[in-house]
């Protein structure tokens, strides 16, 4: 076991390479030839996705601060330069392993199942006529060669798009011209031709005489730039939605963050790249096999279950299979809380059913919600409209500044309040990303409010492949807190000392602080406890100080984070009661949960917050506390499922490395094919 004898800094890992270390447990199962070939496909292309939004808004901070004249280091004691070098190499190994990973096992074996990625020159000479009359008829219309030279500066370049870098050079003068021609877009990027997939750039290269007429292809190159897509709005500003449509519009021109070049490029290429796109060598990343496998969801949506997992249906859950009608809805709610995990429980049979009640309930009178991100597929917004229609208050609090998701908000913002919702938008500078649900209902003692707390998004596409859980409940206080934070939000006011919830930015940190404080003193008095604490991303330096102050004092200590944890486990005289792992699966972990045990007795936790300083200081969070006993035993068995993990599991040492679990001894266990089988279990039990 490690023993803290380093500076002070060295208590903490490092944020970004803790995302980084993240992002290899996912290529790790791009890598396991024991899952199904489109679902290793499917994380190849998860990982290469995941770095893009790294690079847009983390890398893009610390190039900012790297090349101000502030001297500022993160609290793990790096400054930007070193973070910025340390990130350039180890994401430099991980997409040399990507790009050999594609070249020796994913492309060989996609081809021995009858899906073959082939260049053009592979194709038969039909194959061949076929692809030149598709590429005259679809593909060259739409093409623009952008040369370089006198009166023709260097062109911009879209961020994430694939391009051709060409040099041409005249036969007859010599003279060479570097040109940038774009893949597009709008186009699929595999081209099919019978069980072939042939990629959208290799077509283009091939023709690319037919744009530089007369002229000789010197060289032609694959390259990417990835832009700075972060943006800040200011404090003052009047109109939200307005300011977040003007730094939309700005951000597509946002300083280029990453150049990915084909390892192929020559020197000069790389050159020419590097000088006309402005970026430092540090931030070039050379290229080996297929460049963008973000692209690779063409081919895991092909229509081949032999090579997938078999798809999970979510099920109804036993209390709300009961449910006829939508006064069965609120009467299930009032018999006792509910507590759901997507994507084992259905969506649509819970939070979307309590949403179409308040809405064709006679009886409901309002409806409030919050909207972070949502898709065209969830009903949330239809009965938010159905509300408004039918006279009902109807209030939705939507946050423009979900990053990547701010136009489809503004569109859907737009669309509610010409159905006469209303809609709030809360603060520049504060994100409500509180998931939260309030239905306020006349019955014969008087109004009556119904509430949901979730620890995910209201989106029925994510629900079904994010675990999250959601708490249904009618207890008074609770729903009292949800209304007052509603208040808040659409108001003017401080809000007074909440009843149950834990709300940030106001108390959360300080209450986690006392029940982490109260686990230690119990244990200080030979009494049997433990914390255990599921999330996404553990990152606050109080919160992590209070739990080595706990692990000092003997408290066991289970944390699992499945994608940042700065939190250094298993060092002597720091951290040695505490246990950190990850699991990263066919779905992604998502929920919060937060359980303090003493004795028998637990205080549990769920909702929208992790514990990093940004979720508790800078955003509208909640925390809901899970107090009916049969709720809080199945937020028990969840974690004690995940904690037991045996298949998916990875291990964080004190050297800040994560290991991934070997299957030895006693039998494997999945929790997330346990969770499966507890939900059908479950459902047939309510059939029967």
């Amino acid at each position: 076991m490690a023993t803290v004898t380093e500076p002070a800094q060295s208590r903490l890992l490092n944020r970004e390479l803790s995302w980084v270390e993240f992002n290899a447990r996912v290529l790790e199962l791009a890598e396991d030839e024991r899952l199904p070939l489109l679902e290793r496909l499917r994380f190849a292309a998860i990982f290469a996705q995941n770095l893009d939004e790294f690079f847009m808004v983390r890398v893009a901070g610390l190039l900012e601060l790297d090349e101000s004249d502030v001297a500022v280091r993160s609290v793990d004691g790096l400054a930007p330069g070193q973070a910025l070098a340390a990130i350039h190499e180890r994401v430099g190994e991980l997409t040399a392993r990507q790009g050999r990973l594609w070249k020796r096992e994913l492309r060989p074996a996609l081809a021995k199942a009858g899906i073959e990625v082939a260049t053009l020159e592979q194709c038969t000479d039909r194959e061949r006529e076929k692809l030149a009359r598709y590429f005259e008829r679809e593909v060259y219309p739409i093409l623009t060669p952008l040369a370089v030279g006198p009166g023709q500066p260097f062109p911009y370049v879209s961020g994430l798009s694939l391009s051709l870098g060409v040099i041409a050079s005249d036969p007859d003068t010599g003279e060479e011209r570097f040109a940038r021609v774009k893949v597009p877009e709008v186009l699929d990027r595999f081209v099919a031709i019978g069980k072939r997939f042939v990629p959208l750039e290799s077509v283009i290269s091939h023709f690319l005489p037919m744009l530089f007429p007369g002229m000789e292809i010197a060289e032609r190159a694959l390259f990417r730039v990835t832009r700075d897509a972060d943006f800040e709005l200011s404090d003052d500003a009047d109109d939200l939605l307005e300011a977040v449509e003007s730094e939309l519009r700005r951000r597509r021109f946002g300083d280029v963050v990453r150049l990915e070049v084909s390892a192929s490029a020559s020197s000069d290429m790389r050159e020419r790249l590097i000088e006309g796109l402005g970026v430092r060598p540090g931030q070039v990343y050379e290229i080996e096999g297929l460049l963008d496998q973000s692209e690779l969801w063409q081919l895991v949506s092909l229509d081949r279950p032999d090579l997938k997992h078999e798809p999970w249906i979510p099920v109804v859950p036993p209390r709300w299979a009961r449910v006829t009608s939508a006064t069965d809805v609120f009467e299930e709610i009032r018999r006792g809380d509910l507590l759901v995990q997507q994507p084992y429980d259905s969506f649509r049979s819970s939070f979307e059913a309590l949403a179409q009640a308040a809405a064709r309930d006679p009886d409901v009178i309002a409806i409030k919600t919050t909207v972070y991100r949502t898709s065209n597929e969830s009903s949330l917004i239809g009965s938010l409209i159905e509300c408004a229609e039918d006279g009902k208050q109807s209030v939705c609090l939507v946050e423009l500044k979900a990053r990547f998701d701010e136009r489809r908000n503004i569109e859907w913002s737009r669309a509610m309040e010409e159905a006469g919702v209303h809609v709030v938008h809360g603060f520049p500078d504060v994100k409500i990303h509180a998931k939260m649900t309030l239905v306020v209902r006349r019955e014969a003692g008087g109004l009556r409010r119904y509430v949901h707390v979730g620890t995910g998004n209201y989106n029925a596409s994510t629900a079904r492949l994010y675990e999250d859980v959601g708490l249904f409940t009618a207890d008074e206080e609770i729903s009292a807190d949800v209304a007052d934070l509603f208040n808040h939000v659409t108001g003017f006011g401080r809000p007074q000392r909440f009843r149950k919830l834990l709300v940030a930015p106001f108390a959360m940190r300080a209450r986690l602080v006392d029940e982490i404080r109260r686990v230690s003193a119990a244990v200080a008095e030979g009494r049997p406890a433990r914390i255990r604490l599921k999330l996404n991303a553990l990152v606050d330096p109080t919160i992590i100080e209070e739990l080595y102050a706990a692990s000092a004092a003997g408290v066991p200590i289970e944390v699992m984070a499945r994608s940042i944890c700065m939190l250094r486990p298993g060092v002597k005289g720091l951290s040695e009661t505490i246990r950190v792992t990850s699991i990263v699966g066919r779905f992604l972990e998502h929920s919060r949960i937060y359980s303090f045990e003493v004795d028998d007795e637990a205080s549990v936790y769920m909702g929208s917050a992790d514990l990093m300083p940004r979720n508790l200081d800078r955003r509208i969070e909640v925390l809901a506390p899970v107090e009916n006993a049969r709720a809080r035993a199945e937020v028990g068995a969840i974690l004690d499922s995940a904690f037991s993990d045996t298949t998916n599991t990875w291990e964080l040492g004190p050297d800040g490395d994560w290991r991934r679990l070997e299957r030895k001894g006693k039998k494997p266990h999945s929790h997330q094919e346990a969770m499966m089988r507890r939900a059908r279990g479950r459902a047939r039990r309510t059939r029967s």
